[in-house]
């Protein structure tokens, strides 16, 4: 029996709910011998994961985690615990990054706001047009849509 035929019998013991739910957290089920391109998370999508984990964070200028956040501080701490090390500030994060076309954007890529060629609001992108960030004083780490069209995306390499 191949590793392929084996799948079905694995999920049956595992459970359609224990599947689902690791499916849900971005788990990966790793068989002998079959190779998938799921077999591990991106640094993108476990720098998105850590993003959403810190929903309703106080939003508190120059923080970087793990309580409170600025826009740059969120994006800079969950990058970090990804395992990647990005500059301190949304412009430096910018010149940072490859940066991508609105088309060729991809969840988990930075999405940058700016007004005229300054970039001055940081986020990342979760799919649909929306971004996990930290908006504002007074506000908290929140799942939002694009409120704009002047934006720049750009990928961690």
């Amino acid at each position: 029996m191949t590793a392929l035929n084996r799948v079905p019998s694995l999920m049956a013991r595992a459970g359609t709910a224990s599947a689902l739910t690791l499916a849900a957290v971005g788990g990966s089920i790793a068989l002998p011998g079959l190779a998938t391109e799921a077999s591990a998370a991106t640094i993108a999508s476990k720098a998105l994961q850590v993003a959403a984990s810190k929903k309703g964070a106080p939003y508190h200028y120059g923080a970087t985690g793990p309580r409170r956040f600025d826009c740059s501080g969120l994006t800079l701490y969950s990058f970090k615990k990804a395992g990647k090390s990005l500059p301190r500030t949304a412009a430096q994060q910018y010149n940072k990054t490859h940066h991508v076309s609105a088309s060729g954007r991809k969840v988990g890529d930075l999405v940058f706001f700016h007004s005229g060629s300054s970039v001055y609001h940081v986020g990342i992108y979760a799919g649909k047009d929306k971004i996990w960030h930290a908006p504002k004083t007074g506000d908290v780490v929140r799942l939002q849509k694009i409120w704009t069209k002047s934006v720049w995306y750009g990928r961690v390499g």
